[in-house]
């Protein structure tokens, strides 16, 4: 079994002062720092994931603007890979499929934002492509999301996605127990 770290869409426009700012978004980025820190101490592989918003009408991660951006508590260094993508499923036309296998990689551990999006799209799509997948839990953020006059709070958002996820898809974990277990 060959590891890999996949960071997705830690961008600027999900924290404190962005277009779409996420609850906990500053303490998932802190777990996420500390993974990152971790695979990079084994020389583990890194493979960052950068969404950038083509659809018409986006408001968000548009193309040239700050909030793009890959926050700097994760930057990539030279050497690591980084994918950009245009859709919540990181897989989806863009070349990660083809560095995972080149490499031999068959686990995945992810985190990143939104849970309820982009996370648990490309860790459903790592399943159905054969991977073995870890879900950082707490490396994960997320919003209120609301549908027929129902506010669902971010923690509950959270927490029901994580649980889909936990069992079929991925094995979810706490980021400083990955980090105890490379």
């Amino acid at each position: 079994m060959k590891r890999a770290l996949v960071i997705v869409d830690i961008q600027k426009d999900y924290f404190p002062g962005g277009n779409m700012e996420l609850k906990g978004s500053m303490e998932a980025s802190e777990k996420a720092k500390a993974l990152l820190a971790a695979f990079r101490d084994k020389a583990l592989p890194v493979v960052h994931i950068q969404h950038i918003s083509v659809r018409r009408g986006a408001t968000f991660f548009l193309p040239g603007t700050e909030g793009v951006k890959i926050h700097e508590r994760v930057q990539p260094r030279d050497g690591e890979a980084l994918f950009q993508k245009h859709y919540p499923n990181s897989f989806r036309e863009t070349p990660l499929i083809d560095y995972l296998r080149e490499n031999s990689i068959t686990q995945l551990v992810i985190g990143g934002m939104m849970t309820h999006m982009c996370i648990d799209a490309t860790i459903r799509a790592a399943f159905d492509f054969g991977f073995e997948c870890i879900l950082a839990h707490d490396a994960c953020a997320t919003r209120a999301l609301s549908f027929s006059g129902i506010t669902v709070p971010a923690e509950h958002v959270h927490t029901s996605f994580v649980s889909a996820l936990h069992g079929v898809y991925a094995k979810a974990v706490a980021a400083g127990d990955m980090c105890s277990t490379l």
